[in-house]
Parts: C-alpha cells; sequence; structure tokens
C-alpha cells in the first residue's frame, strides 16, 4: 500500500470495493417468508432456505431470527456500519453482536422483518447469502493481513477473491454441512490449522524469480470432537489455489456425511480416511480440475494497492493533555504496523457486544482516524482500525472514550471470547456471553490486562461442547453444561488448560469442572499458582504448556497437581446457604437445562 500524508481529505468517503448484495434476494425471501405462513411451506425445507439465507433461528421460538452479516475478509466501511446500528434499532434490539468468524449479527429480529433488514444490507453491498447453512460460509482474513511485519505478502486479496467465487456458486449450495476458508499473515495471527482450508501467504524462488503461494492446511476444526489440520505439501503455487479449494469442497461435498449430523463436517472424513489416503484424493482431484475446468473458471485477484491518505482535519482540536488511561489503553489496544509511524488499533467489545449508537460513533471514527477508510473485524470479536498515524492515537482514544469504546485490554486476556449462549442459541446450556463479560470487567477492576505476563494468553467460552466460543484453542478453556446437588441445578463449565493457534497449534487438555459462579475465583487461583511457580521469563501461556505436556519442574509439574489446588474452589455450597449459586449469570432464577433443535450462533 502506497502512503501519501498530504492528500486532501475525501470529499465522498471511501466506497466499497465489493458488492456482494442481490437486492431480489429480499423480495424472494419476503415472499417465502409468506408462503410458509400459509402452510405451503414444511419447516424443514423453509428452515434449509432460511439457513442458506443468513437467517438464524433464535432460541425456543419461531417468530424471530438472528441475521448473520457476511464480511469477507473482515472489511467493513463506514457507511456499512450507519447502515447496521439504523437496523439495529428499528428491527433487532438496538445492538449488534461482532463474532468470531468476522461477522455482525442482528439478534432478535420478527421474521416478517428479516426481509427489510436484507434490503437495507443490498442498499449497502453486504449480504448475509450463506453466512449460515451448509455452504461456503463468510471467508476470514486476519485483519493483521497487509500490515503484519512477520507476513510474506498481503493475503486479503486471495480471500476476497475466494469469497467471491463461492458466493452462490452452486458447487457450494447443498454441502454434507458448513465449510470454512482461513487466509491470515503469520501463524501468530490467524487459526489456518483450525478450520477446513487454512492458508498462510508463502514465497519461493524458481529461477530466480520470487513466487507466491501457499501453506495449506486442511481437516481442521473445533466442534465436539476437535482436530488439528494437516499440510497439504510444501508449497502450493498462487496459480493452485483455486484449483486446491475446488478439488477439497468437490471431494467433501462427493463423500462427506450426509447421514450423521454429528460426524458430516469434514475433519471426521479427513479422520476417518486418514491423512494420507485423503491427502492423495485432493492431489488426484485437484489434477482432474485443472484439466477438465474452463479456462474462464479463474480467481478474480485483485492486486491493486489501496491508496492510504492522511485525511486534513476539517478542524484540528488543540490537544490539552492526554485523556487518562490512555498508556495503559494503547499499551493493551495496538500493534505497530510494518509501515513507519502506523498503527493498528483493535476496539475492545465486552463478548462482541456493541450497540447502535456505538456503530454510528464508530462509523466517524474509522473515516475520521483509519486512513485506508474502512474497519476489520478481527478473531477475537473485536473490531480493528488500521492505518492509523502515531500522531492521531491520543486524539482517537478521546474520541473513543466519549462513545464508550474505550475498553482497554482487547489483545490481551482481558478480553475473554464469549459464544452467545442461552442469550440466543437452542444448543447453549450456560449463559456464556454473560460469563465473558463478568470476567472482562473483573480483569480491568483488577489491571490484569496491564499484567505483561497474562498478554499472550486467551479466555475463551462455549455455551455447550460445540466450540463456538473456540474453548479448545484457549489458554484456559470453558464449555457449559448442568450439574446437581440432590434435585437441585446449577450451572458448571468443564475446563481446559494449553489449547492455542498459533504455530505450535495444541488443543486443551481436560483438567476439571467449574460451576458458574466459581469460574472467576479459578482462573485467578489459576493466576496466582502460576506466579508463585513461573521462572523469570515465563508467562501463563508458556507456564500452561510446559504442564501439559509434562516438562515443568516446579511444585506443580501436571495437569493433576494443578486441579489439586482448584478442587477445593469448586466445591458446591447447599441451595439454603449461597441460593445465587444455584442460578445462572444473567438470570435470578433457578438454574435449569432446556435445548432446542440446533443452530448455533458464534
Amino acid at each position: 500500500m502506497t502512503v501519501s500524508d498530504t492528500a486532501q481529505l475525501r470529499p465522498n468517503r471511501t466506497k466499497p470495493k465489493n458488492d456482494w448484495s442481490k437486492m431480489e434476494e429480499a423480495d424472494n425471501f419476503a415472499h417465502t417468508v409468506k408462503l410458509f405462513r400459509q402452510g405451503k411451506y414444511d419447516d424443514a425445507h423453509f428452515r434449509r432456505f432460511r439457513l442458506q439465507h443468513g437467517a438464524y433461528g433464535t432460541r425456543m421460538t419461531g417468530d424471530y431470527a438472528m441475521i448473520r452479516i457476511k464480511l469477507p475478509a473482515g472489511e467493513v466501511y463506514p457507511a456499512q456500519l450507519e447502515k447496521i446500528a439504523q437496523l439495529s434499532e428499528q428491527f433487532s434490539i438496538g445492538s449488534a453482536h461482532v463474532s468470531t468468524r468476522e461477522n455482525i449479527q442482528l439478534h432478535w429480529v420478527v421474521l416478517e422483518d428479516v426481509s427489510e433488514v436484507f434490503r437495507g444490507l443490498a442498499e449497502v453491498g453486504l449480504t448475509s447469502r450463506e453466512a449460515c447453512g451448509n455452504s461456503v460460509r463468510n471467508v476470514m482474513c486476519s485483519p493483521l493481513s497487509g500490515v503484519c511485519s512477520d507476513e510474506k505478502f498481503d493475503s486479503t486479496p486471495y480471500a476476497l477473491a475466494t469469497a467471491r467465487f463461492f458466493l452462490r456458486n452452486p458447487m457450494a449450495q447443498n454441502l454434507p454441512r458448513k465449510f470454512k476458508f482461513n487466509f491470515t499473515c503469520c501463524e501468530k495471527h490467524g487459526m489456518v490449522r483450525m478450520v477446513d482450508v487454512g492458508l498462510l501467504p508463502q514465497t519461493t524462488e524458481i529461477d530466480g524469480v520470487i513466487q507466491r503461494g501457499f501453506k495449506v492446511f486442511l481437516g481442521g476444526g473445533l466442534g465436539n470432537k476437535s482436530y488439528v489440520g494437516h499440510q497439504l505439501e510444501d508449497f502450493t503455487p498462487q496459480e493452485d489455489l483455486l484449483h486446491t479449494s475446488i478439488a477439497v469442497v468437490r471431494i467433501f461435498d462427493r463423500l462427506g456425511d450426509r447421514k450423521n449430523l454429528a460426524r458430516n463436517r469434514m475433519r471426521y472424513l479427513v479422520n476417518d480416511m486418514g491423512w494420507g489416503k485423503f491427502q492423495n484424493l485432493v492431489l488426484k482431484e485437484r489434477a482432474i480440475v485443472r484439466a477438465t475446468q474452463s479456462v474462464v473458471t479463474k480467481l478474480d485477484v485483485d492486486l491493486e494497492p489501496s491508496e492510504i491518505k492522511r485525511p486534513v482535519r476539517i478542524s484540528e482540536d488543540v490537544q490539552q493533555g492526554v485523556a487518562d488511561g490512555y498508556a495503559r489503553w494503547l499499551k493493551t489496544n495496538a500493534i505497530q504496523q510494518k509501515q513507519s509511524d502506523y498503527y493498528s488499533v483493535f476496539i475492545a467489545l465486552e463478548a462482541g457486544d456493541i450497540t447502535a449508537t456505538q456503530l454510528s460513533s464508530l462509523a466517524s471514527v474509522v473515516e475520521e482516524f483509519s486512513y485506508e477508510g474502512y474497519a476489520r473485524t478481527g478473531f477475537s470479536q473485536n473490531i480493528a482500525l488500521r492505518f492509523v498515524h502515531a500522531d492521531d492515537l491520543p486524539r482517537l482514544y478521546s474520541k473513543l472514550l466519549n462513545v464508550g469504546l474505550a475498553k482497554s485490554g482487547s489483545l490481551t486476556m482481558s478480553s475473554p471470547i464469549g459464544c452467545s449462549g442461552t442469550t440466543s442459541c437452542n444448543l447453549a446450556l450456560t449463559n456464556s456471553h454473560r460469563l465473558a463479560k463478568e470476567i472482562q470487567r473483573k480483569f480491568l477492576e483488577l489491571g490484569l490486562d496491564e499484567d505483561e505476563d497474562l498478554a499472550d494468553s486467551s479466555i475463551k467460552i462455549s455455551g455447550c461442547p460445540n466450540s463456538c466460543g473456540q474453548h479448545g484453542i484457549a489458554t484456559i478453556g470453558f464449555f457449559g453444561g448442568g450439574a446437581r446437588v440432590g434435585k437441585d441445578m446449577y450451572p458448571n463449565y468443564q475446563m481446559s488448560l494449553g489449547g492455542r493457534s498459533d504455530g505450535e497449534t495444541t488443543l486443551g487438555v481436560t483438567c476439571l469442572r467449574v460451576p458458574a459462579k466459581r469460574v472467576i475465583p479459578v482462573i485467578l487461583e489459576i493466576i496466582k499458582t502460576f506466579k508463585e511457580n513461573k521462572k523469570p521469563e515465563d508467562t501463563l501461556k508458556s507456564w500452561i504448556h510446559r504442564i501439559i505436556t509434562n516438562h515443568e519442574d516446579s511444585q506443580v509439574k501436571s495437569v493433576s497437581d494443578l486441579k489439586k489446588i482448584l478442587e477445593p474452589l469448586t466445591i458446591p455450597p447447599t441451595k439454603e446457604d449461597d441460593p445465587s449459586f444455584y442460578s445462572d449469570y444473567g438470570d435470578d432464577g433457578s438454574y435449569h437445562t432446556k435445548t432446542g433443535k440446533g443452530e448455533c450462533a458464534a
């Protein structure tokens, strides 16, 4: 990307490069809802149609939907943020939710209003088509692609091209189950080994010429049973990216288990077949695709660099000192880019939630401070503003402070991930969403976001075993369930330790079950134990990794040793002694488990 500090303020805001929408889909959805209400569409067929268009069912009701707005590569522009804010106010609950897959979700939309939301999204080039259902889901790309100092090249154009190719593509409309692509910049800033197809940019020299390509990882994924992906080959040239992608989708479409819902993700196919056999099948299928696909079938990669413009302020305020908390916020929310003097700033949200008013304010902030003119959603329920000039950081902080978006800790353990949980999901057993918020508030109160020993660790929480909250790759992960004392039930979590999604991708190791109201004390006890036993160079992440791999030589040598320390905190009181223990966060009533037909909403 080219940088110009002398560019004049743009007369018009940055326009999206891509229009993902089709207005006629809104009209079609409205018509189909009428037919469904008239009994001319059965539940199963309507459910498939609804999901294909990006409208999830909402917990225990058929009259509302959650709309998942697809943001390929996480790109979202100011006009789009403003439109989402408007739609949230008009048709949702006055807030939106940023997911772990770079989507933005609107909850509790009346079914008859869904088409109106689709129409509004289409006006600004957005769609929810195939954000749900058995299709290629939102194509993700690390929000640091293009600015990361460790990347070989920017993979964003390839992610956008892949999204364009598969959106509404007939080959991806009726897969055995959902299918996910992840592009990244480097191993540190992506999850390429934990999805169906993960792509890491690489280069190689051939006859003195640097050639672009990828490391391709296949068959990873999180769920009730999780698997780490396998590398297909040493180097996949960029010319083979589309051939490889088509080959893998075709194999999954042909061989995926359509009869057993619990085992019809590609990771199960890879595991059951064996990696060697699956790898050979992909390479053979790719040769067939390469030989038989029309020359018209190609990946339309736009490699034209975006011009980065530094706006001239309409009214430059005189900075009277720096607002309180600025240093803390800068330390935990900003990353210096490979472009000199520019930063990527990550806005911390509470479990991904942002109000309509904040969305609207954010549109103005993006336009004023991000010199590329748009924002990017991330893998951790946050929003990134890139190409923020170093000189503008104090002013940006003040603006964010005024609209309640200046929480610190976005890039630390103090911003846990929490799936929607019982706030909307049919499968959820606990309110993981609210628990994540409680942890964040407590950690910020204790100032743990500033503790460098904890900075590279993570907390991720799912409301059930299905991993929408990514608990399997968390330093400390939790998934929800229920437990009993006599006839009385209380919300409970299975805790795992040592998960990670970097170059040493590891699935977490099960430790113990923790009551919901004891999760925070247990995490704090883990931190306390770590501080008492750590080596000078240790972080919590490295210390726990040694424990789960049996390489620790302190008083706590194993998961079993840590479990013994924590178990006293997990003993439930009687209901008479502590009635609140028997209710979940956000619910004053007695806890009970209740689930419906699964339509998970991370």
